[in-house]
């Protein structure tokens, strides 16, 4: 069995940055979650509309 080293490095951020980063993640879910459930492409429609359901949004 071979062993596998993990080294794991951890970045201080200030409360300003970590702000910033969640206010970038919670547009970019909005995005996909809403945005992307009115385009036009059925791909990208329903995997939007299966994302609502499991996530238990209502969309009907």
């Amino acid at each position: 069995m071979l062993a596998t080293q993990t080294k794991t490095t951890t970045i201080a951020l200030s409360s300003q940055d970590r702000m910033i980063t969640v206010i970038i993640a919670a547009l970019l879910g909005t995005f996909i979650v809403f945005g992307v459930a009115i385009a036009q492409p059925t791909a990208l429609h329903n995997a939007a509309h299966d994302t609502r359901h499991a996530m238990t949004f209502p969309c009907h």
